[in-house]
């Protein structure tokens, strides 16, 4: 495993993130993953020398906090525990505190290394609105209920109603693949001004670029509400899979390791969230930073993403 720092946080980041959305029953993953499941993937995760965890509150309305506070034990505070908090909450830091502070109890931790908005929705249109969150999340990083603040799925336009207060924020948690780069461009370019790093999520579109899918694979509301499962899109997504699986073979690795490289070369990224219900997985992506791609291979990842985006559009 290789590992970053981010200023703020005096803890190794490790470059793979274990994303625990699926470690507890959600709409999207069903009720497949169960505690003793979960405590597994999170131990294997930690043997791996993964050093960071993403969670929510939203996420099984706090079960896979309490999940992930539970298998980490006394390894608590010596790893990074990433939370959010629903953009519903009244807009008080009192609302806020209480939610933070229920992620808290489930965590069984007195604060959170880094703290963001789930997203940005309709709840954060105007610069009075954004003037408000920021001042109440900077509330929340001064108690030390939070090391560090940030924002997840915050385009320019959410991005450019922060004004000033954008310096108050330390990341941006954005869904970043070779099928989905929505976030480069303006939206990156103002996050690089503002030292905005990128925490990649759904770096293999919910596994499709990670392994061939088959019908119960398909079947998950998670990735049936995803466009690019859309029955005229999924083929085309295929091709992609397809060169990062030619790729793999070349360097005896796996395909999710190519596509993980990928996106960890990628400008601004500090680190990828990863997800599984299965340990033997997390050990597999975990191998991720051995691997290196040659220039010639990035090239012909990046064409067939082009390639990709072309049909998208």
């Amino acid at each position: 495993m290789k590992y970053s720092t981010t200023p703020g946080i005096n803890k190794k980041w490790s470059k793979i993130t274990l994303g625990c959305w699926q470690l507890a029953p959600t709409q999207g993953w069903g009720d497949v993953a169960s505690e003793k499941d979960a405590e597994l993937v999170i131990k294997t995760a930690l043997d791996a020398g993964i050093t960071a965890f993403d969670t929510a509150e939203g996420y099984s309305h706090g079960e896979s906090e309490r999940r992930l506070g539970k298998a980490l034990g006394n390894r608590i505070n010596d790893v990074i525990v990433i939370s959010k908090i629903w953009p519903d909450a009244e807009l008080t830091l009192e609302a806020y505190e209480e939610r933070l502070n229920n992620s808290l109890k489930a965590l069984n931790r007195e604060y959170v290394d880094l703290f963001l908005i789930h997203w940005p929705g309709d709840y954060f249109n105007t610069e009075e609105k954004s003037q408000k969150l920021s001042d109440i999340m900077l509330a929340i990083k001064k108690s030390g209920k939070a090391t560090l603040i940030g924002l997840s799925n915050f385009h320019k336009v959410h991005l450019d109603l922060l004004g000033q207060n954008i310096s108050n924020f330390s990341i941006n948690e954005v869904p970043y693949s070779l099928l989905e780069r929505e976030y480069e461009g303006e939206t990156r370019d103002v996050c690089i001004k503002n030292k905005l790093q990128y925490i990649a999520y759904s770096p293999t579109a919910k596994g499709l670029l990670a392994r061939r899918l088959n019908e119960y694979d398909l079947s998950f509301p998670a990735r049936q509400h995803d466009d690019v499962y859309e029955k005229t899109l999924y083929p085309k997504a295929l091709k992609v899979f397809e060169v990062a699986e030619s790729i793999a073979k070349e360097i005896n690795a796996k395909p999710i390791n190519v596509v993980l490289a990928w996106v960890l070369e990628q400008e601004n990224i500090l680190t990828a969230i990863v997800g599984s219900r299965k340990p033997e997985q997390v050990s597999e992506f975990a191998q991720t930073t051995k691997f290196k791609l040659s220039n010639l291979q990035n090239q012909r990842l990046e064409e067939a993403s082009k390639e990709f985006e072309h049909h998208k559009s």
